[in-house]
């Protein structure tokens, strides 16, 4: 099996393929009848030394569907297992994906391509194995709008229509996403590996080389990699929280090794704050409500050091062939149960940024956030209206909390701050962003897509592309959902 490949358009390795047999099944993808590129991701194709005007290329449209894999590529559907909302599923796998390879970026990074709605695998379970244009544009727009936030996340460096209709609710346009991720490893996979037994330490090995190289030659190092990843999650999920982000469908199969965020089925950010909101049209009770995203993550961490347990126990027992399993599940337990304080301090230190305070007052923030959820304002607009109140601007906060309601709290907040409230309201300003990709302009943009015209989304891509500067002549993408869209607006996986 040959793990380099060259291309007119990619030069790909596939190094999970080479060094982890059994965990993924060969696939080329399915023929699309008539492709072409409709978006491409410029400045990430810069990033990773590709050439952006060829992908836009017949050439390209043949690859990135999945219809002709790179020449001599070796193109496969990896495999995984999972917990799905609670209830384990022993055999998941990319049921529409496939693996074209690995690519290596300009500053020497290693990043997976990857490509989904490519076709029927044999982990496909019953679906089609495509996709509609309309979830792959949304996977583009949020996965890029996560990236100008500075939260961890796979990209999405195209997407390419099919020329066929795929059959949802409705026919509706086929397309294929091509997504970059640092990998595709998951906490499922190592489910999987477990199950399987021989494929788990290389798996793990795999792993903490491709993501951890520090801890490579680490006596301990299944632990500390079981730390590692512990440490990564639980500043993702706290960087989620900060900016009302609501993943969706937090199966262990959608929580990654690297820390990435990964899969934007119906995820969604936040307008009326409440922590129990969910957008999900199949969270029925509200397992991966916004609120509830930490414990969540805790609980898949909890999966993943039972995947460990054998390596870590091998480690600490010695000459013994089982090695010290007590041993093995008393270590990782005490990681694990650090993990909610490690995402409390987290998102701690967010929330002061957001009020512009230094001092560690989690009252002060407590307290804000009674206010927030007894009034609803628009979540993120709510700490831009702070910002403007510190510049004498009253009106944006009087129009999302009655004066009353919040004065005691401003008085309180003035008397915190570090700096002058000039110099606080303009470091609040580059935290807070203003813009974000609110749900009824998403909706707005996709159906105008699925219709054939791309313009509002290329527009909407352009401004929470840069969420932090504001524009007076975008203000309309600074607002709430009317409220007539937002009662009982959801978001659906798109499968």
């Amino acid at each position: 099996m040959s793990s380099s490949t060259t291309s007119t358009l990619f030069t790909l390795e596939n190094t999970y393929a080479r060094d982890l047999e059994g965990m993924y099944v060969p696939f080329t993808g399915t023929h699309a009848s008539n492709p072409e590129v409709l978006v491409v991701n410029t400045a990430l194709a810069e990033e990773l030394g590709l050439d952006a005007d060829a992908l836009h290329t017949p050439e390209a449209a043949e690859i990135l569907s999945g219809s002709v894999p790179p020449e001599g590529a070796t193109t496969i559907a990896m495999a995984y297992a999972g917990h799905q909302f609670g209830g384990y599923q022993p055999l998941l796998g990319d049921g529409r994906a496939m693996l074209l390879g690995e690519l290596v970026d300009t500053d020497g990074n290693r990043r997976d391509l990857h490509l989904k709605g490519s076709g029927r695998t044999r982990f496909s379970r019953g679906g089609d194995g495509r996709a509609a244009i309309g979830p792959m544009l949304r996977e583009y727009l949020i996965s890029e709008a996560m990236h100008a936030l500075g939260i961890p996340t796979t990209r999405a460096l195209a997407v390419t229509a099919t020329g066929e209709q795929v059959q949802r609710d409705t026919a509706e346009p086929g397309a294929v996403l091509a997504r970059v991720a640092s990998s595709h490893i998951r906490v499922g996979t190592f489910e999987f590996a477990l199950r399987q037994g021989d494929p788990l330490q290389p798996l793990a090995d795999y792993t903490i080389a491709r993501h951890y190289p520090e801890l490579v030659d680490a006596d301990d190092r299944y632990l500390r990699f079981f730390e590692a990843v512990v440490d990564r999650q639980a500043s993702l999920v706290a960087q989620w929280m900060a900016v009302g982000f609501i993943h969706g469908v937090l199966n262990t199969d959608n929580t990654t090794i690297s820390g990435e965020t990964i899969d934007y089925g119906p995820c969604a950010f936040m307008d009326a704050y409440d922590p129990a909101t969910v957008f999900s049209s199949i969270d029925v009770q509200g397992r991966y409500a916004y609120t509830n995203q930490p414990p969540v993550i805790g609980w898949n961490l909890a999966r993943f050091a039972e995947s460990l347990i054998p390596l870590v126990a091998k480690q600490l027992g010695g000459d013994s062939e089982v090695g010290d399993t007590d041993g093995a599940i008393t270590a990782l337990t005490d990681i694990l149960a650090a993990f909610l304080d490690r995402h409390d301090a987290r998102l701690a230190e967010h929330f002061r940024a957001k009020i512009g305070v230094a001092v560690d007052d989690q009252d002060l923030v407590d307290d804000l956030q009674t206010v927030m959820r007894e009034h609803r304002p628009d979540f993120t607009g709510t700490f831009r209206a702070l910002a403007e109140e510190l510049r004498g601007n009253s009106r944006p906060l009087d129009d999302l909390i009655p004066r009353d309601a919040i004065a005691p709290w401003l008085s309180r907040w003035r008397a915190a701050l570090a700096d002058t409230e000039s110099a606080t309201a303009d470091a609040m300003d580059r935290v807070n962003p203003i813009y974000i990709p609110r749900n009824h302009l998403v909706d707005i943009a996709l159906r105008a897509a699925t219709a054939g015209d791309l313009e509002k989304f290329q527009m909407l891509l352009s401004v929470v592309t840069r969420p932090f500067d504001a524009d007076p002549a975008l203000g309309a993408y600074a607002q709430p959902a009317p409220d007539e869209f937002g009662q009982g607006f959801q978001t659906f996986c798109g499968t």
